[in-house]
């Protein structure tokens, strides 16, 4: 099971949570809020070699925590992957959507310079937005868009850039969600929760449930849920393999390897 983008540090009982995580999954991106909440969860996470922690700057935050901006971008040398990061043009954060791109045009060129990065981005109201940045820093790494909610036309130029998706079950339940997992090249596609943010009856979702999207991804493309799971199985591989160092890599594959042949 994997689950390539969820808050783990942000769970009630997250502590408590972490050696089951770890236990239960292949494959697990923390991705953090802030570049100081990435120092901690880092300290406090150590030593699981498959639960990962993304050094990251919300936009929903932004206003707030703008004096981290700095300690992000330092830090960007420091870790494979970066997350949560992005653009958000909703209504109640549109006053600050300038600021935040000059963030992110600035992340995006640091890791250029760091020889590219894993980054989870968030991009709702704003997809092509973050899409010209993208474009802009073409050697930025590998983008991989969460829970996207563009338009069609957006999601095949986030294709056409390369870009990877991360889609959870909260994305999938409704239909404007299918539609999009469906246009979407599978290769391309991992699992995540988004929890706890993302819920179901009130209750986050935990990290081995982001696996449930199998059943809706079978039915859109048309093959057998096992068949699914190789896929997604095969696609963290290929993402980990162009964006992860080789010792860190090694370590996360004799990590997992007890649970899928690498």
């Amino acid at each position: 099971m994997i689950d390539f983008h969820c808050h783990l540090d942000l769970y009630p009982d997250a502590l408590r949570l972490l050696p089951e995580v770890s236990r239960r999954n292949l494959f697990t991106l923390v991705v953090t809020t802030s570049p100081r909440a990435w120092q901690a969860t880092s300290r406090m996470f150590a030593g699981y070699d498959n639960v990962r922690v993304a050094l990251g700057l919300h936009p929903e935050i932004f206003e707030k925590k703008q004096s981290e901006c700095d300690l992000l971008l330092e830090n960007v040398r420091n870790t494979q992957f970066i997350g949560e990061v992005g653009l958000d043009g909703s209504r109640r954060f549109v006053r600050t959507l300038k600021l935040q791109e000059r963030l992110l045009d600035d992340i995006l060129g640091e890791c250029v310079l760091r020889g590219g990065r894993i980054i989870s981005l968030h991009s709702r109201g704003a997809a092509s937005r973050v899409l010209d940045l993208i474009e802009s820093h073409p050697a930025c790494g590998i983008p991989v868009l969460h829970w996207f909610s563009g338009t069609s036309k957006e999601l095949r130029r986030a294709i056409d850039l390369g870009c990877w998706f991360s889609v959870g079950p909260a994305m999938v339940q409704a239909e404007k969600g299918r539609r999009l997992l469906s246009e979407m090249p599978l290769e391309r596609v991992l699992p995540e929760t988004d929890g706890p943010f993302a819920a179901r009856n009130g209750v986050p979702w935990m990290p081995w449930e982001a696996i449930t999207i199998t059943s809706t991804a079978s039915a859109l493309f048309g093959r057998a849920s096992e068949g699914i799971t190789r896929t997604f199985e095969d696609n963290l591989r290929n993402l980990l393999n162009h964006g992860e160092s080789p010792t860190a890599l090694r370590q996360m594959q004799q990590s997992a390897q007890r649970k899928l042949p690498l």
